[in-house]
């Protein structure tokens, strides 16, 4: 297994591994299944984008984006960790955030943040391994489905 920079031929990957995501209802507020070409930005967006190839196959990935725009969040990265369906529980997402916060250091930025639905366990303890804290509890945070969702923020010091 490989740890890399994403590529043009990741895209189809990528979008089937975060509309699984979506479809999931665990990991986002998204609904809007992607297409590939909708995820180009990813490659070249103001943090890195990390796959787990495993052969060839992408069992995953990491990236990170824009906190905000305004300067004075410049080393922040809001960030994502997915992995296919099929690859769950296997460690294969603490690999991808601990590239992620390797690749992000390297890169310049000082923190990486995220908000994770309070009622999706798993993703809060892969974070908790990972070396991050929960900051709070967002209450309300936006509505999924008609319902309003809890998020719960997570940070890490780079």
């Amino acid at each position: 297994m490989n740890i890399r920079s994403a590529a043009e031929v990741d895209l189809p990957a990528l979008a089937e591994i975060y509309n699984a995501g979506i479809l999931g209802r665990q990991a986002t507020f998204e609904t809007r299944l992607r297409q590939p070409e909708e995820l180009r930005g990813w490659l070249t967006g103001s943090g890195p984008c990390l796959v787990l190839d495993n052969g060839g196959t992408v069992l995953g990935f990491a990236r990170g984006s824009e906190y905000s725009s305004r300067d004075c969040y410049a080393g922040i990265l809001d960030h994502g960790v997915y992995v296919a369906t099929e690859a769950q529980g296997k460690g294969y997402g603490l690999i991808l955030l601990t590239a992620l916060k390797d690749a992000a250091r390297e890169a310049g930025f000082h923190k990486l943040t995220s908000r994770v639905f309070t009622f999706n366990a798993a993703s809060r303890a892969l974070h908790r391994k990972a070396g991050f804290r929960e900051v709070g509890v967002h209450l309300r945070h936006a509505q999924l489905d008609g319902q309003w969702l809890d998020v719960v923020t997570v940070e890490v010091g780079l």
